[in-house]
């Protein structure tokens, strides 16, 4: 029996196999379970093929394949429906999918035409290659979820992230900010959760720049506030230096930055070492590498979230119950 009361047997057996894209999550995640990672050779062949073999049995066992999708995304996509379909032909009873970042997650609906849906193109791929179910934090769209057809457990980095910032901030002085109206319920939850007002950007994209915005108004009181910005991805950073920009210069003391996804595409990580921002806090559902750290960043560990979610897909239990309405 592990920490978390898990029974292994012959008839019921939890195995946890990772892939390559970042082995210190998944290790972090078996430590927390009291388990051994599933010993797994996974090559990349001269030709750029993907190979993969269990080096134990899964036969009847109730497997979580697990792997975090960040650069490069296509190969560590591949590699894991590999895996599951490895999975489903050494005849696992179950195959859960653990995508901390679900992969192509921004590309869930069509804005104009002849654009494809491509977050449901994954999670199509995934029910192909055998997956019986997904499992993953903070979807940029909701309605992801409905793209699978089978159960999809939507864990929130919130509490995780929320432990953090009421030992660091002062509610008296702090507000929550909304980066833009997409964001508003996510951010409105955070307001609630730490009893402190909530503001939003109000802001439109430049359609003539790439990943550039302008910045028009804030609603709401910021002037000499903390600012707590929360995000649930940082691609570039752009946005969120020209949102930070703008709550200095409506008199915020302070701004920080709570994102559970560190994407960190060139060049976050000079952009984000601007003056305007004061912190920045993330999660490590993906990879944050020495080379894309600094002084004021600060990364939390999701694996704790993670295992307890596993445990409660295992043990048959309740994942909602796990967030206590933080969606």
């Amino acid at each position: 029996m592990t920490q978390w009361g898990i029974k292994s047997d012959a008839r019921r057996r939890l195995v946890l196999v990772s892939g390559r894209a970042h082995p210190e999550l998944a290790q972090d995640v078996a430590d927390e379970l009291g388990i051994e990672l599933l010993p797994t050779d996974i090559r990349t062949f001269a030709g750029s093929e993907i190979y993969t073999r269990f080096e134990e049995s899964v036969r009847g066992a109730d497997i979580f394949v697990m792997q975090s999708h960040t650069r490069p995304i296509n190969e560590w996509l591949m590699e894991q429906l590999i895996m599951v379909d490895a999975a489903k032909r050494a005849s696992a009873k179950r195959i859960t999918v653990v995508a901390p970042y679900y992969p192509y997650a921004r590309q869930d609906k069509k804005g104009r035409g002849r654009e494809p849906i491509s977050a449901r193109l994954v999670a199509d791929m995934f029910k192909v290659a055998g997956a019986d179910r997904i499992m993953s934090v903070d979807l940029h769209a909701a309605q992801i979820q409905g793209f699978f057809d089978g159960p999809v457990d939507h864990l929130f980095a919130m509490p995780v992230l929320l432990t953090h910032f009421k030992k660091s901030l002062d509610p008296a002085t702090l507000t929550v900010v909304s980066p833009d109206m997409g964001r508003v319920k996510v951010a409105d939850a955070w307001s609630d959760k730490l009893g402190v007002p909530l503001a939003i950007i109000h802001k439109r994209r430049d359609p003539k720049v790439h990943n550039d915005v302008t910045v028009h108004e804030i609603v709401g009181d910021v002037a000499g506030r903390v600012c707590l910005l929360v995000d649930d991805l940082i691609d570039t950073g752009r946005t969120i230096v020209k949102a930070a920009e703008a709550l200095k210069e409506n008199g915020a003391t302070g701004v920080v930055v709570a994102s559970t996804h560190a994407v960190f595409s060139d060049p976050a990580i000079e952009i984000l070492q601007s003056e305007f921002i004061d912190q920045v806090v993330v999660t490590d559902t993906l990879p944050v590498p020495a080379d894309k750290r600094w002084e004021r960043l600060t990364v939390l560990s999701i694996a704790p979230l993670l295992a307890r979610a596993i445990h409660e897909v295992f043990d048959d239990g309740s994942v909602t119950s796990m967030f206590d309405g933080a969606a």
